[in-house]
């Protein structure tokens, strides 16, 4: 008479403890809502205070012709049409070429003022959009470390031999 090979599953509780993946998990969930929340902000009051200067794009720019300074787009093209027409005015010198006494020298300060402006808020769009970024980045680490963290047991395959 030949044995009977017989398999059994066998349910095991984890070797290790879970709670601190379980945890990491949802403070990644958490910092990403955080994240995303802080990067929307910072977009609508950096949007609405560009709005609020009023600056129109004058026609000769390269592109948003007319429209209102409101994003990171606008502000850039705004930047860009303030240089061209600075260098204009200064027959094609910067601020550090003109001599001291040119009195265009203050319009290219101004200008350089302007544009540095123009560009802080550029960066202040970039800067929200990669929070946003990373807290959605954060958002699924977060539930993928929830669901590892979710698996409770081990199953292990058995071969028992009767006796």
């Amino acid at each position: 008479m030949s044995e009977q090979v017989v398999t059994a599953d066998t349910v095991e509780p984890p070797q290790k403890k879970v709670g601190i993946v379980k945890l990491a998990g949802i403070l990644g969930i958490l910092g990403g809502i955080a994240l995303i929340v802080v990067g929307i902000v910072v977009w609508v009051i950096v949007s609405s205070q560009l709005r609020a200067e009023n600056i129109t794009i004058p026609d000769d720019a390269m592109a948003f012709q007319g429209q209102t300074v409101a994003g990171p787009l606008t502000a850039y093209v705004q930047a860009d049409i303030i240089q061209h027409h600075a260098l204009g005015a200064s027959g094609g010198k910067t601020y550090a070429e003109l001599a001291q006494d040119d009195p265009v020298r203050a319009t290219m300060m101004n200008a350089s003022f302007l544009r540095a402006s123009l560009f802080t808020s550029v960066v202040s769009f970039g800067v929200a959009a990669f929070a946003m970024g990373v807290g959605i980045l954060s958002i699924l680490f977060g539930l993928a470390l929830n669901r590892l963290a979710s698996v409770p047991v081990v199953v292990r395959r058995s071969t028992v031999t009767p006796s």
